[in-house]
């Protein structure tokens, strides 16, 4: 069975990812809507275009469930597209609620991009588990550029983390929720910046677990089935030689992201 991913870029390889492991049978389809990127300095309105545009495609190459690997195109599309197409969608959802579960005493920071920050969804989730104000809130738009130019180590981005992350005392902090899935490139980074006690979390693990229960509700499990994964890039196909190099070197960071 084909599983549709979509994201503005990169960021979603994030989630296909972890996918690979928990569904060794399945095959995936991944759409990187490398044209419009980033979403997350968009309006609400153009995110919805892009995300219906992109919903269309994958439904029309055979995916039977789309996962929005997203959090922007989830908080700002997730309703209009499940109202308009038959198939089941697995949105992303911050992290709060083990952030805040597992805080110790400590507060918990959410990273995100300002369109995610700015959306009513996260407000609501936060207002549903923060019952003593212990989460705050910080915007890193320019961190998506940063992973879409493949630039994860440069000096430019470790100030930028810092200089971002420096307008707050790290030590009050437990838990640092990250948002957005591209910001899962930066995970070395997060962790040097920030001191020992701080655990950097992220949402991905929930949205795959999210997404098995619905294929086991929906029975969608293939038997024996051999995986694979076609890529696009904004309805392109880009599974040539040079195009298939960039993105395994991509999984071979995420490899490395996952030991952190």
């Amino acid at each position: 069975m084909k599983i549709g991913f979509f994201d503005s870029g990169i960021g979603g390889l994030t989630v296909l990812h972890r996918a690979f492991g928990a569904l060794p049978n399945e095959e995936f389809l991944y759409y990187a809507d490398e044209d419009n990127v980033p979403y997350g300095e968009k309006s609400r309105a153009e995110i919805m275009e892009l995300s219906d545009r992109a919903a269309e495609f994958l439904i029309e190459k055979g995916a039977k469930i789309i996962v929005i690997a997203c959090n922007t195109a989830t908080s700002a599309a997730v309703a209009s597209l499940r109202e308009r197409y038959s198939v089941p969608f697995i949105g992303m959802e911050p992290a709060v609620k083990p952030a805040i579960e597992n805080a110790d005493g400590k507060r918990v920071l959410v990273t995100a991009t300002p369109l995610t920050i700015r959306e009513e969804k996260l407000r609501n989730l936060i207002g549903k588990y923060d019952k003593y104000g212990i989460v705050d809130l910080l915007p890193l738009p320019r961190l998506v550029g940063f992973a879409e130019r493949l630039e994860f180590e440069s000096d430019a981005v470790r100030a930028y983390l810092a200089e971002r992350l420096g307008q707050f005392d790290a030590a009050q902090y437990g838990q640092i929720v990250l948002g957005c899935t591209h910001f899962n490139y930066f995970k070395d980074l997060f962790r040097d910046i920030l001191p020992p006690h701080a655990k950097v979390i992220d949402g991905v693990n929930g949205t795959i677990k999210r997404l098995i229960s619905v294929m086991g509700e929906k029975d969608m499990f293939e038997q024996g089935g051999e995986s694979r994964v076609d890529y696009y890039v904004s309805g392109r196909d880009a599974n040539d030689g040079e195009s298939l190099k960039r993105f395994e070197k991509l999984h071979r960071r995420l490899e490395l992201m996952e030991t952190i």
